[in-house]
């Protein structure tokens, strides 16, 4: 079949369809960047449990109710799976991991995911990661690294190994995820994965850590703000960018995640930048422009539309609900 170099008007357009998924891939980690703050200021310390399960629960529910769709099939066994992965566990183990270590130990070891995303992706889904991935990764952690280490601080092994736990257990659901959303609405796989985490957390909760926690009126809206914004949306917007870019640049992508709690520290606790973090600023976002998802130049004569490079996934349908 002869071939012929795409026409400007084509890789113009799907860099373009491209860059906006990353957009909307984005919310997720700035969201989470602010959760952060969120939590430490306006939640109780004690009751990481009953926070784990009230942020999940109520976020799956609303999505729930947008979708109006049950699980169906593999995905009564899957959404627990995922459930118990990408939400119960990991968020115990982000939990214990703040408590142990210093903010800038944690997110440095969280910040590992990228590549940790890439190795796993080559393994479940066959996307071998490129060298723009692999080296935006490493700029990028260099950049986290730069941001966040100053030296201060005890190292608390436990802490490192719950903090590495989460990294290895939440890389490991995505990808999973990744590879088993096709054929599934976004939303409501998510809301079905939210759900079955805050239904394992639930009971758990209430036998380790007794009744529900009294929360005062900023309490509660700072509930409002982790379930609706930093979950129910985050996630939805992180799924659905596993399901349309290539796992390494979405990995990359979640390094947005200590920029934006370095950043929000500065604009609203009253913390100083200096040049070593503004210097990690930019080496995480050239990072994250390196790994940025890029398309194959040919195509065929017939009207086939122009393919996508072995390593990004498409959309296979819409990821939006509708009613049953």
């Amino acid at each position: 079949m002869d071939t012929i170099i795409a026409s400007p008007e084509d890789i113009l357009s799907s860099m373009e369809a491209n860059m906006r998924w990353v957009a909307l891939t984005a919310v997720a980690p700035v969201a989470w960047g602010a959760n952060y703050f969120v939590t430490h200021e306006f939640l109780p310390p004690d009751r990481p449990l009953y926070g784990a399960a009230l942020r999940a629960l109520p976020a799956g529910l609303v999505l729930l109710g947008l979708c109006r769709q049950r699980p169906h099939g593999a995905w009564w066994w899957r959404s627990a799976v995922l459930g118990l992965l990408n939400v119960s566990v990991f968020f115990v183990l982000v939990y214990a991991a703040s408590q142990l270590l210093p903010t800038s130990i944690a997110s440095t070891v969280m910040a590992v995911s990228p590549l940790a995303m890439m190795l796993i992706a080559w393994a479940l889904v066959s996307e071998r990661p490129g060298l723009a991935h692999l080296a935006g990764a490493a700029i990028g952690l260099g950049g986290v690294c730069l941001m966040l280490l100053t030296g201060a601080g005890g190292v608390s092994v436990p802490g490192i190994l719950a903090s590495a736990a989460a990294m290895l257990v939440s890389s490991f659901g995505y990808i999973l995820t990744k590879r088993w959303n096709t054929g599934a609405d976004v939303l409501a796989s998510t809301a079905w994965q939210l759900t079955a985490g805050g239904l394992f957390l639930l009971p758990v909760a209430a036998a380790v850590e007794g009744p529900p926690p009294a929360l005062s009126t900023p309490a509660l809206l700072a509930c409002g703000y982790v379930t609706l914004v930093a979950t129910a949306l985050a996630f939805a917007a992180w799924f659905t960018g596993l399901r349309h870019l290539p796992a390494g640049t979405v990995g990359l992508v979640g390094l947005l995640n200590p920029v934006t709690g370095v950043l929000l520290g500065t604009a609203v606790a009253g913390e100083v930048l200096t040049v070593q973090q503004v210097c990690g600023l930019a080496l995480v976002l050239a990072g994250v422009v390196l790994g940025r998802p890029t398309r194959a130049g040919r195509r065929s004569r017939s009207q086939t539309p122009l393919q996508p490079l072995p390593d990004e996934h498409p959309a296979r349908e819409s990821s939006t609900c509708h009613p049953r």
